[in-house]
């Protein structure tokens, strides 16, 4: 493949460590799927949708507390 572009096998090889580098991608774990890439973006809504029902909850705690100790 290397050859068919033209480049060193060395230098290809770098392109596409640093490629995976910047995508966050472990050297040693396989690339991800579009399928793990539609789950990890599910995933990361789920976490936020979770993070602002904690945090209103966390409001509503301590607006009770303070209603029910006046």
């Amino acid at each position: 493949m290397a050859r068919d572009l033209g480049v060193g096998e060395s230098s290809l090889g770098y392109w596409v460590a640093r490629d995976r580098k910047l995508r966050g991608e472990h050297p040693d774990q396989a690339p991800m799927t579009d399928g793990d890439r539609e789950e990890l973006k599910r995933l990361r809504k789920r976490v936020a949708e979770l993070e602002m029902e904690r945090e209103i909850l966390k409001r509503a705690t301590a607006f009770w507390v303070k209603e029910s100790s006046s």
